[in-house]
């Protein structure tokens, strides 16, 4: 691992495929992200909000996409029908659903096929309501990234302690490797305290304003890059498509390592 090489991730709130017409469409979701062409991908409200929280963009459209394949966390949110015996394992078979889902608290990850996925970790954060983060260590041309794909709180407060349960996450896991962090901070201040917290250890890349997506205004998703990579360039996504396909644009940055 001599030579240095590049990658570009980007991170995107597809507001559960719902775009500003108010249609749900699956398909502009995966248009926009051909559109971006990132190596990986963290996704926020990747699952709808309801029942088994399935997959907003359906797993045969993923599987028949090609590009990118959604790393498995090995979770799943539960409904009531699954508890009950017997009838729980049968349930979308009966209703004819596919209730699959792709995320832990809407967070995903995805990656390109020959990406390989050495090790995933689905986080609790501390919160009124719930709220999660999805850990992924991954195999990149034959060089490991640490990609954590994160959804923080509305409340300052709860932010800044979520991060703090982050960075207290990534600190202890078995092996060392660069990691980035990236998603939709809900942050609407450069100086603020959950921000200046991660500055010891990572580099802070805010492309620009990303919400609102017909008019942005504010910088809200957000990369946090180890001070291992190098940051090459970065940038807001503007597309036709994409400034109707989710209240937000997906961010991007590319990193060499």
């Amino acid at each position: 691992m001599t030579d240095r090489a590049s990658l570009t991730l980007a991170t995107y709130n597809m507001r559960k495929a719902v775009g500003l017409d108010r249609r749900r469409d699956p398909e502009r979701i995966l248009a926009v992200l051909e559109e971006v062409g990132a190596d990986i991908i963290a996704l926020q409200e990747a699952d709808k909000r309801t029942g088994g929280r399935a997959s907003a963009v359906p797993h045969e459209l993923w599987e028949g996409h090609g590009h990118w394949l959604p790393v498995p966390l090995g979770v799943r949110n539960r409904r009531a029908l699954d508890r009950l015996p017997t009838v729980g394992a049968r349930v979308d078979e009966w209703l004819k659903v596919d209730t699959r889902n792709i995320g832990w608290h809407g967070n995903a990850i995805l990656v390109r096929p020959d990406v390989g996925v050495l090790d995933v970790a689905a986080l609790d954060l501390p919160t009124l309501e719930p709220r999660g983060a999805v850990l992924v260590e991954l195999l990149v041309r034959d060089r490991p990234i640490r990609v954590v794909g994160l959804h923080l709180d509305l409340s300052g407060l709860w932010r800044r302690r979520q991060l703090k349960a982050i960075h207290e996450a990534v600190a202890a896991r078995q092996h060392k490797m660069p990691t980035v962090l990236m998603g939709d901070t809900n942050e609407w201040r450069a100086t603020a305290a959950c921000l200046r917290d991660l500055e010891p250890d990572y580099r802070i890349v805010a492309p620009g304003p990303s919400f609102h997506a017909r008019r942005p205004m504010a910088v809200l998703d957000r990369l946090f890059v180890d001070h291992a990579l190098t940051v090459e360039a970065s940038g807001v996504h503007v597309s036709e498509l994409a400034q109707i396909a989710s209240d937000h644009l997906p961010v991007w940055a590319r990193i060499g390592w």
